[in-house]
């Protein structure tokens, strides 16, 4: 089979990763929280009539993807592959909410058409002109882990030797209104929003776009070699720990054997537990975290990966990113989980080249 190697990135978060510098600037204020994406300029990408009416979520796609695939110096990737939990749900909004006001009458199609949760993929592939393999995962707080996966397999069985993969999720009003009444976010007098020795349920939530060009060749833009993803959707807590050292089985890897573990710590009292089993295995090992800089959304795994193939590139690890105070002394092998509110396991596995 062939190998999988990440050879190029592009990111639209809460911090200013548009730019291409590996968290140059990090702006963290513990009084939100919800974090909204820095929007970088699109007009150099998307021509003005167009980026009117896009959402944001589309528009945060289409840059993140142009991103990576001109680091990977990539024209026409043989798969484009979205994960997304929540879709473009600003148009549902629209649509719904024009429903309600026009009184089903007289309604125009083009919020319907933008709010499918392919719109992002669709957008991807007219403006490269690209009528290679499309395809959406929406699978929860692993649609973008699945989305990966897909890619790993299609260049490993030599079905493409180029894929776009990428994770998207956008905020809006109305949505963020019913996730703070169901406590989804956290409360206001939880302030301030620290992830570490959080007492509070909730997250801080947030949105973003981040998007990766897999290759079956190693490059000079190359970050790292995808070597391995695993899904799992229901863990009871006491079965974490297993699932972790069944997967490094799997890999003939040992807990000895992983320089870094990542992990989606997002200051939800009641879900934290999860990471503290897995953490529980890499005493002596450097745990690092990312939710603290890009918040919680369902693709913020994504993100979690973006981090993580910067720092085994640069074999420098920033000290806002160290859970434990274990400084790794170099980084070849990678190991991120992430889980939403006790569902959703995903294990991804990166080796430096």
């Amino acid at each position: 089979m062939k190998a999988c190697y990440i050879n190029g990135l592009g990111s639209v978060s809460s911090q200013k990763t548009f730019e291409g510098d590996f968290l140059a600037e990090i702006a963290i204020d513990e009084t939100l929280n919800v974090r909204f994406a820095q929007q970088p300029s699109y007009k150099e990408m998307i021509p003005p009539a167009m980026i009117r009416r896009m959402a944001k979520g589309v528009k945060m796609g289409i840059f993140a993807s142009n991103k990576a695939l001109a680091e990977a110096e990539i024209t026409y990737p043989d798969a484009i592959i979205t994960g997304t939990g929540m879709g473009c749900v600003e148009d549902s909004e629209k649509f719904l909410k024009a429903i309600i006001d026009n009184q089903e009458q007289f309604l125009t199609p083009t919020s319907f058409i933008q709010s499918t949760h392919n719109t992002v993929a669709g957008q991807i592939a007219l403006g490269l002109q690209c009528k290679s393999y499309n395809f959406t995962y929406v699978n929860g707080a692993v649609s973008f882990e699945t989305a990966l996966l897909d890619g790993k397999m299609q260049i490993e069985t030599e079905e493409a030797q180029s894929v776009l993969v990428g994770g998207i999720d956008e905020t809006s009003a109305h949505t963020l209104e019913l996730f703070k009444l169901i406590d989804l976010i956290k409360k206001e007098e939880a302030q301030p929003y620290a992830i570490k020795n959080t007492e509070t349920p909730g997250v801080v939530f947030s949105e973003g776009a981040t998007f990766f060009a897999l290759d079956n060749q190693q490059k000079e833009s190359t970050y790292a070699k995808l070597e391995a993803v695993e899904l799992r959707n229901v863990l009871a807590k006491e079965d974490v720990a297993g699932f972790v050292q069944e997967f490094l089985v799997s890999q003939n890897l040992t807990t000895q054997d992983i320089d870094a573990v990542i992990l989606g710590y997002n200051g939800d009292v009641n879900f934290d537990g999860y990471y503290d089993e897995v953490a529980s295995l890499f005493t002596n090992t450097s745990q690092l975290y990312y939710k603290n800089i890009s918040g919680e959304y369902n693709t913020a795994s994504a993100f979690g990966l973006w981090m993580a193939s910067h720092v085994i590139k640069n074999q420098v690890v920033p000290e806002i990113l160290q859970w434990n105070t274990v400084k790794p002394a170099s980084l070849k092998k990678v190991l991120l989980y992430n889980q939403y509110q006790g569902i959703d396991h995903s294990l991804v596995l990166l080796s430096q080249c």
